[in-house]
């Protein structure tokens, strides 16, 4: 792994961390919260690939749900949201169907998490918040890649 590729990651983590600590709405029936740090881990796939995307992605992700309180969520986080990040990476030439398959990916891959923790049927009230995540994530990362591909020079 090169040099700036390792500087990608390290940056980028920090900035979905960041971003999903900003911008936090706590879920208290789950003890969970709504972020926009989906929008950064679609963004960074978008613009450099599945690996940078993964690896920030899950711990930028797991980091926020540690400093934010949410520590028994970090380990489900870091596969959930570190394999949507590889999902959009993978599919960066398809962002028509990319963006919402890594959006619907992370909110199957929280039904499981919360079902595990708290049974399906409160599970289930995880379902609306996470796709209104997921919706705007995807809207936010469909209006601001085409400039940021521009200014950033990638793909």
């Amino acid at each position: 792994m090169n040099q700036l590729k390792l500087t990608h990651i390290a940056l980028f983590t920090a900035l979905v961390a960041v971003a999903t600590m900003v911008i936090s709405i706590p879920l208290p029936a789950v003890q969970g919260f709504i972020n926009v740090g989906d929008s950064v881990i679609l963004l960074v796939g978008l613009l450099f690939g599945p690996l940078v995307a993964g690896v920030a992605g899950g711990f930028g992700s797991a980091l926020a749900d540690l400093l934010l309180g949410y520590a028994h969520w970090a380990p489900w986080t870091l596969v959930i949201k570190g394999l949507e990040g590889v999902i959009i990476g993978y599919l960066a030439s398809k962002p028509m169907i990319g963006l919402p398959l890594a959006a619907i990916w992370m909110v199957f891959g929280y039904f499981i998490a919360a079902s595990f923790f708290y049974g399906i049927a409160p599970a289930l009230t995880t379902i609306p918040g996470d796709l209104l995540q997921g919706f705007a994530s995807v809207l936010i990362a469909w209006i601001l890649y085409p400039q940021l591909r521009k200014r950033l020079k990638v793909k």
